[in-house]
């Protein structure tokens, strides 16, 4: 017959099947059987095993539920769920089988432990009704947003920016693998995809959830989902929906971000050598986190750019405003994730605290702000007020250096209760008194080695060695013999024991309830809070700009609307930073309407693709809000930046190199505007060289003169003929690397020049590398040969307009239409029939 403990534990294990079962026994959290097995190796612990009943025996492996954190946190990570199930009575007053229930069922997307305090942890929410809709949620922080689009690559996009630590989808999407590769996915019930309980939550933003009603779908699964793992929590620092409006923000595709390194180095996968790491001097969590989804998001809208940018250049110009802040806000606590934690019911003493000498900061900053010239940052000062009732209040009740157990007691300050004074006087003083007594009891026997102790098992007792036994008063009662002494107890000691525990226990409980109540007003004032974390991360990362831009030498960028991109002496701003000063060479660039793609030609290493990139990351930067390094710049709005730098194999989806680079570039021609930024870092290197040359130019032609098309472009090449397009489009125009020849030897410049050049300097670039003289030698003969040999294609008439993109037209026969001539379908059932347009639907838009 199975146990009652193993019975109780196999009913709640069935509700979670999908989790690793953490059931609470005493001091552990033990799990048994195929959880035991799974999670041992994994968590490198002992596995064993225990009585099942019936002679039976489980395997078993537990952990320390003081250190649960810890564990869970490697189980989730290797993508495993962790169901919690703690104990809900007290094992003292429980006859038989003490009541378990589950607290909290922790997946990839809702683990809020063991977090980088400067980046985000994402739960994301897909569906599909004629568009898509997207939502997502950092339960740290409670930031919870929503977007829906008609785009399948501006979800992808989306998802790609917030890399989601786990995915909800609905039984039909989840069947397209393919799109979600990559990502851990989770199946919801469609029912959880109108939850009335959501409706009900956020009913205050209804209308905004009627226009997007396809994403309020995907949040509705999203919160439904929420409630369920965390049954009993009350999330209410999550006060409200974001919405993020395609109109409001550049797009920017996860190859652009990737290839730009704006906050993920290619490198290392690392902040360092990115962006965020030049423009990165936020001194708070905060900050940190807002600058990345600044840079993450840059700004379409004009107005937006001109306000963020105003108000970097009022505090470029006041040195003494920027140091005093950074100073203070250097003292900032992680106000968000504070909050989180309160909400959930996890916050201690220590973070009520941290809290509490967060918020005892804003009179200072708003005098700050008050007393200086930023006009802008004092508007900021209202939101900033309101909360000095709450700080008096946290710091009069909370002990200064308080524990981190909450019943461990010393948590309330003296002087806050009346009655936590008054028990902690006699239980204090009990001390006190056992201390006389042990000197007045030495004083009386005679015994100098007498001592008095304590223990949880017999609580107080006299301790006397075995040498001194004939000393003992017969008033002694023997309690314990050990093998060198001898422990009694006298009536007079046992009644003070009493007195002693009986309110060291009332004073930990009462400490304990007091701080529930101070935790729960904290609560109260969520919502002010959080609009104060909101608007010292926003100061934060103003500050942290206009500083970046004082000591880097930026200027600010003009923003217009007019086409033009002109930069005068450009630099590269995470190339700068690496070198010393002064070693960088900067170049100008100038794009229009008229004159807008320029070919560059020149050697490898000479810096084609750190000049293109830089003028990337200017726009980009403008468009942040942020001063950028140049000596000036216009910067027309640019709604989306393009990159196709480099390629490699895509393996697992057997795609190679060549067939890698064609996506990304059918991908930019299908979705870039005339108003888009494209950066072409070699097209057609990856097959053969007549190919490769004639895919480059016909892209080349395609960008340059396709009516509705025109958008500015860098397109660097090692393709020399591309050079001879510059006689017949006037939109397009030569530029060269500048190099220096010594002999066989070259130098290179670092300067971006008018005109083209008439070679690679390949075998120069090889001679640099350390090749062999022998190799080098030879390569130069073949060279000549080839070059004696080759054919180039005739430049197209410019007068023909470009009403089809032949590169990528689809042959007169289709494959799925002879396909489909070839189909039997005399010979299929109505289910197979209807499966196989299933699947020719999931092909088609699989490729579209």
């Amino acid at each position: 017959m199975t146990t009652p403990m193993m019975k109780q534990y196999q009913g709640i294990k069935a509700t979670v099947p999908d989790a690793i079962l953490f059931y609470r026994l005493g001091d552990f959290y033990e799990m048994f059987g195929e959880d035991a097995e799974l999670a041992a190796p994994i968590l490198q612990i002992a596995l064993t095993s225990r009585d099942a009943g019936e002679g039976k025996r489980i395997p078993m492996c537990g952990v320390p539920y003081h250190a649960v954190e810890t564990y869970m946190v490697k189980l989730v990570s290797t993508g495993h769920k962790v169901a919690i199930c703690e104990q809900v009575e007290d094992p003292k007053a429980t006859k038989g089988i003490v009541k378990r229930e589950i607290i909290r069922i922790v997946s990839p997307g809702t683990l809020t432990e063991s977090i980088s305090e400067r980046s985000n942890r994402y739960l994301a929410s897909v569906f599909f009704n004629v568009q898509w809709g997207l939502s997502f949620l950092d339960l740290s922080t409670g930031e919870f947003a929503i977007f829906q689009t008609s785009e399948v690559e501006a979800l992808l996009a989306e998802l790609s920016r917030i890399n989601p630590a786990e995915i909800l989808l609905p039984p039909e999407l989840i069947k397209k693998a393919k799109i979600w590769s990559g990502y851990y996915c989770s199946v919801r019930d469609l029912k959880s995809y109108e939850s009335t309980v959501f409706k009900l939550r956020f009913s205050a933003q209804a209308p905004l959830l009627q226009e997007f009603p396809v994403a309020a779908s995907a949040a509705s699964a999203l919160w439904d989902y929420l409630l369920e793992t965390m049954p009993g929590v009350d999330p209410s620092h999550i006060v409200e929906i974001k919405t993020y409006r395609s109109e409001q923000w550049m797009f920017l595709d996860q190859w652009t971000r990737r290839n730009l390194e704006l906050t993920e180095s290619l490198r290392n996968q690392g902040k360092k050598g990115t962006l965020l790491s030049v423009l990165d001097l936020t001194q708070t969590a905060l900050g940190g986190r807002l600058l990345r989804h600044w840079i993450d998001k840059p700004l379409l809208v004009q107005a937006d750019i001109e306000q963020r940018l105003n108000t970097v250049e009022e505090l470029t110009h006041d040195s003494f405003l920027r140091q005093d802040l950074m100073k203070i806000l250097a003292k900032v606590y992680d106000l968000e994730r504070l909050m989180g934690r309160v909400s959930y019911g996890t916050a201690n003493a220590k973070d009520l605290l941290s809290l509490a000498q967060t918020l005892a900061l804003l009179p200072a900053i708003r005098e700050i702000l008050n007393s200086n010239t930023a006009t802008i940052l004092k508007r900021k000062i209202p939101v900033l007020e309101g909360l000095d009732p709450l700080v008096n209040t946290l710091l009069n009740a909370l002990n200064p250096s308080p524990p981190i157990s909450l019943r461990d007691g010393n948590i309330i300050r003296t002087g806050y209760s009346q009655e936590v004074d008054e028990l902690r006087s006699i239980a204090t003083g009990g001390k006190e008194w056992v201390a006389k007594l042990e000197n007045a009891e030495r004083e009386r026997t005679r015994i100098r080695s007498l001592k008095i102790g304590y223990t949880k098992v017999f609580g107080y007792y006299i301790e006397i060695t075995h040498s001194n036994a004939h000393l003992v008063p017969e008033a002694y009662i023997r309690k314990q013999t050990l093998s060198n002494a001898e422990r009694f107890i006298t009536p007079e000691l046992k009644e003070y024991e009493e007195k002693i525990l009986g309110a060291e226990e009332r004073l930990k409980e009462l400490e304990f309830q007091l701080f529930l109540e101070l935790r729960e007003d904290v609560r109260s004032y969520t919502q002010a809070i959080l609009k104060a974390a909101d608007n010292l991360a926003e100061i934060d990362v103003f500050v942290s700009l206009a500083e970046v831009a004082v000591r880097k030498r930026y200027i600010r960028p003009q923003i217009t609307i007019d086409g033009e991109l002109s930069i005068s002496e450009g630099r590269h701003p995470v190339v700068e930073d690496m070198l010393e000063a002064g070693v960088f060479v900067p170049n100008d660039t100038q794009l229009s309407r008229e004159r807008h793609l320029a070919i560059i030609t020149g050697p490898n290493m000479a810096g084609k693709s750190t000049y293109m990139r830089q003028v990337a990351l200017i726009v980009l930067m403008a468009h942040v809000g942020s001063f950028v390094p140049a000596k000036q710049a216009t910067i027309s709005l640019v709604d989306r930046i393009f990159t196709r730098v480099g390629a490699s194999d895509d393996l697992a989806a057997g795609q190679s190199t060549f067939m890698v680079e064609m996506h990304e570039v059918a991908h930019i021609l299908k979705y870039a505007t005339r108003k888009s930024l494209i950066i072409l870092d070699e097209i057609g290197r990856g097959t053969a060289t007549f190919d490769g040359l004639s895919i480059a130019w016909a892209v080349a032609e395609y960008l340059v003169q396709h009516p509705d098309f025109n958008p500015k472009t860098l397109f660097a090449t090692h393709y020399h003929e591309l050079t001879q397009l510059e006689d017949n489009f006037n939109g397009l125009f030569n530029l060269h690397v500048g190099v220096k020849e010594r002999g066989d030897d070259i130098v290179f410049l670092h300067k971006i020049l008018p005109g083209r050049a008439d070679r690679s300097y390949g075998i120069q670039v090889a001679r640099l590398a350390g090749l062999p003289h022998e190799l080098l030698k030879r390569a130069k003969t073949l060279l000549l040969e080839l070059e004696a040999s080759k054919s180039v294609p005739s430049p197209i008439d410019s007068s023909q307009a470009v009403t089809q993109f032949s590169l990528f037209d689809v042959p007169q026969t289709h494959p799925i239409l002879e396909e489909l001539a070839q189909l039997p379908l005399e010979d299929m059932t109505s289910r197979q029939a209807l499966q196989y347009l299933y699947d020719l639907r999931d092909r088609i838009q699989s490729t579209s």
